[in-house]
């Protein structure tokens, strides 16, 4: 036996042992040491809220977020623009909020809906909302269970089909649930015969009364004092309305990427070269959209819209030539005429669409359209034929009639199938919206046009002058690594330096720059007064064609502000509640008895004035504005007697009834089913809105969109 296979087969235990040894050691110390470190801090970071306490992922919302953006997909609509999206995102959000607040609330109340619930909703007599619309004939407006029916049979073999309707399905009975809790809220109820008669009293009382005001800037804010203990104590009573969203404010410098002069070099180069290639081309457009930074627009243009430096060469309809190359809009350009044609200046029209969808394919589209085109021909009616098949509904109400309108007002193709042809044509085309039948009914006169195609190359920074600005950029970040040195070199370099104040988590914008909000992003990982750093720890921002430098200049976090930061707040309310207690004591002084508010008024050096028609409903009072307090003092007034000090926005305020009307206003009973009415409604949602509050949501969707 060799020694390597004793060693082997003896001590391979004991190699185990030691390997799963080491394996412990190496995950306790994971554990314990740096390796928990780093899995907390990974988690910290990856954090996008919390809902009800609870940790919510990126991971998990950007699962929940593609799952929601394959559906769109999947319903026929690929094209997600930056606006869709957003909302999406905020749609996933609710999404999640509402699932944490009540699915806790739905178990401990019982509250879920069975498989013949579901069934009933989805197949019964009166299905869901949802199932409604996704299922009724376009052509008739009505519910068609035969569609619902085969789609069903389709997701058996379909997995997108599938998907789809489990989509649809899991909102039906989100929905379901939320209508059983809604409704137990709803039910929980109640009003009494008392709170009818206290809601009747609010208005019966309608009261004409004079007021003398002492406004509070009578005083100046040296006549009373203000203790830190005050503003303490103020703070420890007052903290919740003292809650902060987060802001940043920020200060930062640009280095512009402009191209260099080899730059405009090489753009001229290329388009010199394209030149000599595009006036050969076989195909003029198919060279364009290959070749140009823009692609072929296609429309015809009289001469007035043909722009002034081009008038001259297209009047020669040279369809050979090539104009330039100019620089136009930060581009080179060079300008071929692909063809010249005598066209309407506007067409009358009308047309059907037959749009492709979840239950009809394009080439049903197609073939719905010959069939209509030989009813057409036949002599149905074609708006007849467009009120009940099209699927513009806007035009299908009128017979399908889109008016008239000048060219390069629709897309290319219909354009073309509209100015190409002449009165009384009927004609089919193809776009992005479907198949649309058009008939042609009127044209105005023709006209000479052009069809004018570009190849347009944008003068952009190359990769050295690209370097060149980020490299100046990265220099004075280093060089200038506290707020201080910052300041001073700008000033010093007669820098324009850009400041921009409380920017929201959310915010997408900032002066000067364009689609700032990566910078944004990191701003709210910033610390004031620091230089703000990505994500690796660099302090030089690519924001569109700009390198950017900023410093975090204030940091205000979400949640209570500490009593420094409200400390100003806090006093200006002292020193009003302080001055209403000096008024109010003057008042007393001067208020002695029988005493009426014109002698009180003469003794102080103060006006009355008049109010009328106000109750306890009343938002204002005419002379003042707003003031809750006043009309409530007034609605509760006794007639002839002098009332107060109160306490008020603008000032101090005494008052004296003149005249109480009392209505015999609305019956008890109406009162009392109109306050239940109003709560029922109201308890929906503010019973949803109660538990949002308690749940305390943290949202850092910021961090990473």
């Amino acid at each position: 036996m060799s020694a390597l296979q004793f060693l082997r087969e003896k001590a391979g235990v004991l190699v185990a042992g030691v390997i799963g040894l080491s394996l412990f050691l190496f995950v306790v110390s994971d554990f314990f040491g740096k390796g928990r470190g780093q899995r907390l801090k990974q988690k910290k970071y990856y954090e996008i809220g919390q809902i009800g306490g609870e940790y919510i992922s990126y991971q998990d919302y950007e699962q929940k977020l593609q799952n929601l953006m394959e559906i769109y997909k999947l319903s026929g609509r690929s094209n997600l623009d930056e606006a869709t999206t957003e909302t999406m995102r905020e749609q996933t959000w609710q999404q999640m909020v509402r699932e944490k607040i009540l699915d806790p609330q739905y178990e401990k109340l019982g509250i879920g809906v069975s498989t013949e619930e579901v069934d009933e909703l989805v197949l019964g007599n009166n299905p869901h909302q949802i199932v409604q619309q996704l299922f009724t004939d376009q052509k008739t407006g009505t519910f068609n269970k035969s569609f619902l029916v085969n789609f069903l049979k389709q997701t058996e073999v379909d997995e997108n089909a599938k998907k789809y309707w489990l989509f649809f399905e899991n909102e039906i009975v989100n929905d379901r649930q939320n209508t059983k809790y809604n409704n137990m809220v709803a039910k929980g109820l109640f009003v009494t015969s008392k709170q009818a008669e206290f809601d009747k009293s609010l208005s019966s009382n309608t009261v004409d009364f004079s007021y003398i005001l002492k406004n509070y800037s009578s005083l100046s804010d040296s006549s009373v004092k203000i203790t830190p203990a005050d503003i303490e104590a103020y703070y420890s009573k007052h903290k919740e309305s003292y809650k902060r969203t987060a802001l940043r404010d920020v200060e930062y410098v640009t280095f512009d990427v402009v191209p260099s002069e080899d730059d405009i070099k090489q753009s001229e180069t290329w388009i010199n070269k394209t030149k000599e290639e595009f006036a050969t081309a076989p195909n003029p457009v198919e060279f364009i959209n290959l070749s140009a930074d823009s692609r072929y627009v296609g429309f015809y243009t009289p001469i007035s819209a043909v722009p002034e430096k081009l008038k001259d060469f297209v009047k020669k309809e040279d369809l050979t030539s090539i104009y330039g190359p100019y620089i136009e809009d930060g581009s080179y350009k060079i300008a071929k005429l692909i063809a010249v044609a005598d066209r309407p200046d506007s067409v009358h029209v009308r047309h059907i669409l037959l749009s492709p969808n979840n239950t009809r394919t394009l080439e049903m589209v197609k073939h719905q359209a010959d069939s209509l085109l030989k009813l057409i021909k036949s002599g149905t009616p074609f708006e007849a034929l467009a009120m009940t098949n099209s699927d513009d509904k806007g035009s299908a109400q009128i017979g399908g009639d889109l008016g008239w309108f000048p060219e390069g007002k629709m897309v290319i193709p219909f354009n073309n199938g509209c100015f190409s042809g002449k009165k009384g044509d009927i004609k089919t085309v193809e776009t992005n919206f479907g198949i649309h039948i058009i008939e042609i009914l009127a044209q105005s006169k023709n006209s000479r046009k052009y069809n004018l195609g570009f190849i347009d190359r944008k003068i952009v920074a190359g990769s050295i002058t690209n370097q060149k600005a980020y490299s100046e950029a990265s220099q004075f970040a280093g060089t200038n690594a506290t707020y201080d040195k910052f300041i001073k070199a700008i000033a010093a370099a007669k820098m324009n330096k850009k400041v921009a104040n409380d920017i929201a988590p959310q915010q997408k914008t900032l002066p000067g720059l364009d689609k700032p909000r990566s910078l944004i992003m990191a701003l709210f990982q910033a610390t004031q007064g620091k230089i703000v750093l990505d994500n690796s720890q660099q302090a030089v921002f690519e924001v569109s064609d700009k390198y950017v430098v900023a410093y975090c200049t204030k940091a205000q976090e979400d949640g209570i502000a500490d009593v420094k930061a409200v400390e100003n707040d806090i006093r200006f309310a002292l020193i009003k509640e302080k001055k209403a207690e000096l008024i109010s004591a003057e008042f007393k002084k001067n208020s002695g008895s029988g005493k009426t508010i014109d002698d009180i008024a003469r003794s102080m050096g103060l006006t009355v004035q008049e109010a009328t028609q106000v109750n306890f409903k009343s938002y204002t009072v005419a002379g003042v504005g707003t003031e809750p307090a006043l009309i409530a003092a007034a609605s509760v007034a006794k007639q002839g007697v002098v009332a107060g000090p109160v306490k008020g926005n603008n000032g101090v305020y005494l008052i004296a009834a003149n005249n109480v009307t009392t209505a015999q206003g609305e019956d008890l009973k109406v009162i009392q089913n109109r306050l239940k009415t109003t709560f029922q409604m109201r308890g929906n949602y503010e019973a949803y809105e109660a538990l949002r509050k308690g749940a305390k949501i943290l949202d850092k969707r910021y961090k990473f969109y």
